[in-house]
C-alpha cells in the first residue's frame, strides 16, 4: 500500500519510505534512539533520593539563559545539536552541505505519530528548560546551563512531533505524560535520571506521578530456578 503523505505526517499503517534529496545519507539509527536510561529499579531508588521542594520563583528566567543548539563540529561542518539529534533518532536521514536535514523519518514516541519532514519535528528536553529553572538550574553557571540544554550523553534530548513538544511545554510528569501510555515507563526512567545526575528537585505531586508512571514499567524476570 502506498504511503498517504499529510502535511508531512505518514499513516502508521503505510510503509516508511525515504523520499530523495541532494545530499549523503547519515549513520543509520533505530527510531528515537536517545541514550537509553537507566533501569526501572534504579529509577525507584533515585527517585527516592530526589530532593522535595516547592518550585522556585521564574524571576530572571530566559530560554536564551541555556544556549541551546550548540555546535557540534564532530558531526560534520555545520552541525549543531539539534541537527545532531534529528540524524540519531531518524531513519535513513539525509542532509545537506550546510548538516540540515533535508529528507528522512521520525516516529514521535511520545504520540506514536510519524513524521517524512524534518520542520514537523521539534527536539524535546525531557526536563524542559524552565522546569529545571524552577528546580535549581537559577543558580547554575551559564556554563552548566549550556550543557544541560545540549546534552547527548544523558536521556534529555528526544526529536518528537511539533505537537506533542507544544502541548507539553514547561510542564512536569504530574501536569503532562506522553499520549502514548506505553512510553510512560521509559518516560519516567528519564526525566529521573536526569534530575537525578543534575541535583534538581521534584515537587511532591511531581514525585507521586512518577512512581505511578514506573508502575507501568514491565516486571522484572524471575530468575531461572525460583520458586
Amino acid at each position: 500500500m502506498s504511503a498517504v503523505l499529510l502535511s508531512g505526517v505518514l499513516s502508521t499503517a503505510a510503509p516508511l519510505t525515504a523520499s530523495a534529496a541532494v545530499g549523503a545519507p547519515v549513520r543509520q539509527a533505530a527510531a528515537a534512539s536517545m541514550p537509553t536510561p537507566i533501569t526501572a529499579a534504579a529509577a525507584r531508588t533515585a527517585l527516592s533520593a530526589l530532593t522535595v521542594a516547592t518550585p522556585r520563583s521564574m524571576a530572571g528566567y530566559s530560554r536564551a539563559k541555556f544556549p541551546h543548539w550548540m555546535s557540534q563540529s564532530s558531526a560534520g561542518a555545520g552541525c549543531d545539536t539539534r541537527e545532531v539529534v534529528l540524524a540519531r533518532d531518524g531513519q535513513a536521514v539525509k542532509r545537506d552541505a550546510e548538516c540540515r536535514a533535508t529528507s528522512g523519518t521520525w516516529k514521535s514516541l511520545y504520540d506514536s505519530r510519524r513524521y517524512t519532514r524534518a520542520a514537523s519535528v521539534d527536539i524535546d528536553h525531557m526536563v524542559p528548560l524552565a522546569n529545571a529553572w524552577r528546580s535549581g538550574a537559577d543558580a547554575w553557571s551559564t556554563q552548566r546551563r549550556r550543557a544541560f540544554a545540549n546534552d547527548l550523553t544523558r536521556p534529555q534530548l528526544i526529536a518528537v512531533s511539533a505537537a506533542s513538544n507544544r502541548s507539553k511545554g514547561d510542564q512536569s510528569p504530574d501536569q503532562w505524560q506522553p499520549p502514548a501510555r506505553g512510553y510512560w515507563c521509559l518516560y519516567a526512567r528519564a526525566w529521573i535520571q536526569v534530575k537525578k545526575h543534575y541535583a534538581l528537585t521534584v515537587t511532591a505531586a511531581e514525585k507521586t506521578t512518577l512512581r505511578q508512571m514506573l508502575g507501568t514499567c514491565p516486571a522484572p524476570a524471575d530468575p531461572a530456578g525460583a520458586e
